[in-house]
């Protein structure tokens, strides 16, 4: 197998200006404003703004964590590979299946919605067909399937176009949207809707970070691109936290926006498509379009993404034989995990088939995001307490290292824990059994590898001391080369 990594995957093919730009596309800006506005209105109402800041805070301390545990261990399987060194080797299969889950489960969230807004552009009509609007979807899907067999290099290729079209979208309506804020039909803007009085108890705070948690989810793709990444012990990180400020900012001042410009009662009625009703508000006659254009764009990067995080996730685990061998090999010309792409596709299209029977495209988009919500939640938390662990010896070295390498990690991670139970108790019947049904049947493959002998079950710890040391003594294990990091570390444990 033709390799520049000795793994199957091109390393230094990505550029740090490239990896921000991935982690901006992973949270989709303009398709999580559009899918869950309205369902974070419905949850929380005017707190929604607040609900987006708490997230923000304690998903921070995730971000430090996926980005401290980057620099000591580069691997495609990011959060597989971390947990399982520091916690436990099930507990870091279940954290990459609880990836590999919510995922492919977004494949039909987010290609039921591209199919249906590419319909709604020539004839709203056609976009309440939820059959035509699956099949234009999987279109999209299997065009970004074929983008990401391509390699890294193709893939950032098409996210600059797609990504910074989007953006320059969203950037004129925010400015547009301030300038028409006192024509607006909802409430002048006040400052308490970033503080807790809007909130309907603890449970209320709950359900608000779930689906806040939901706006975030995707800045991590940076770390499943990091043996593709140059200097990816630095880049991985820093990108993920830039990424995650600047759509920050966005959701903030889409959430206000649409709070200060619609009334409640267009916020209920526009539902997914309460992007397109803000357009209008805002510039009637073309705004809406626009912005359903945005959210087009928005909506089909992130597939892309969310299909290099999955299948670089499968390609670490069938490397690692705690899944089928065959999806750890690399294709000889892309060097691409083109066995778990075609996996992937496949079972992503059986999905597309089957979901035209589970209603409206609104009700499937529904249950898919509080089924997602658990799974994200529990392989973040999973993570945080990883990144302390791994760190656990250099934490009083510092108060820098105390609070960045150990309190807000923690923190970060019992806050995902506490809302992921806090879901559940409020949560619909089918949602529970999606999320939970998912991760459950990751214990098949978990148990049968295991019983196969895999050397993943037989880890080398991660000691973020050790692992520093042994990166001084190698300094080419500084590049992120994965072979050099294996033979330092290999030399310690």
């Amino acid at each position: 197998m033709r390799t520049s990594s000795g793994r199957g995957l091109q390393s230094n093919v990505l550029g740090t200006f490239d990896t921000i730009v991935m982690a901006v596309a992973g949270s989709a800006p303009a398709y999580s404003i559009a899918a869950t506005t309205a369902v974070l209105a419905a949850a929380v109402g005017l707190a929604g703004p607040a609900s987006l800041l708490y997230c923000a805070i304690p998903m921070l301390g995730i971000v430090l964590a996926f980005g401290r545990l980057g620099r000591i261990d580069v691997n495609a399987g990011a959060g597989y590979s971390w947990v399982c060194r520091t916690l436990h080797p099930f507990l870091g299969f279940l954290s990459g299946w609880a990836l590999v889950v919510s995922a492919t489960i977004f494949m039909v969230a987010g290609s039921l919605p591209a199919g249906a807004m590419t319909l709604a552009l020539f004839d709203p009509a056609l976009a309440r067909n939820t059959a035509l609007a699956t099949a234009v979807g999987a279109a999209w899907f299997v065009a970004m399937l074929l983008v990401v067999l391509g390699g890294a290099r193709l893939t950032v290729r098409a996210q600059l176009l797609m990504s910074g079209t989007e953006l320059a979208i969203l950037l004129f309506f925010v400015v547009a949207a301030l300038l028409r804020s006192e024509a607006g039909a909802g409430p002048a803007f006040d400052w308490s809707w970033l503080g807790f009085s809007h909130f309907d108890g603890p449970a209320g705070f709950a359900s608000g970070a779930l689906i806040a948690t939901f706006y975030y989810w995707g800045w991590d793709v940076t770390s499943n691109l990091s043996e593709e990444t140059r200097n990816s012990r630095r880049t991985a990180g820093l990108a993920a936290l830039v990424g995650l400020g600047v759509v920050f900012l966005l959701f903030e001042a889409f959430t206000i926006a649409v709070n200060v410009i619609l009334s409640a009662e267009d916020i209920r009625a526009g539902g997914a498509d309460v992007l397109s009703t803000l357009g209008e508000a805002i510039w009637p006659g073309i705004g809406g379009k626009l912005l359903v254009v945005a959210v087009l764009l928005s909506t089909v990067a992130t597939l892309e993404t969310t299909l290099i995080q999955v299948t670089r996730s499968l390609f670490a685990m069938g490397r690692d034989r705690t899944m089928p061998a065959a999806l750890g090999t690399a294709h000889r010309r892309w060097n691409t995990p083109w066995v778990a792409i075609a996996v992937v596709g496949a079972v992503a299209l059986a999905m597309f088939v089957a979901s035209t029977a589970l209603g409206s495209v609104g009700e499937v988009l529904t249950a898919a995001v509080a089924a997602m919500g658990l799974q994200i939640t529990f392989y973040y938390g999973l993570a945080g307490i990883a990144a302390v662990v791994a760190y656990r010896s250099t934490l009083l070295t510092s108060v820098r290292d105390f609070v960045l390498g150990g309190a807000w990690p923690l923190f970060g991670a019992l806050f995902m824990l506490w809302i992921f139970i806090e879901a559940l108790l409020g949560m619909s019947g089918a949602s529970i059994a999606i999320g939970l049904g998912g991760l459950a049947a990751g214990l098949v493959p978990m148990i049968v590898y295991w019983r196969r002998g895999s050397s993943y079950y037989r880890p080398a710890r991660l000691d973020a001391k050790r692992a520093l040391e042994a990166q001084e003594r190698y300094p080419d294990s500084a590049s992120g080369h994965p072979d050099y990091t294996d033979k330092a570390l290999a030399t310690d444990f």
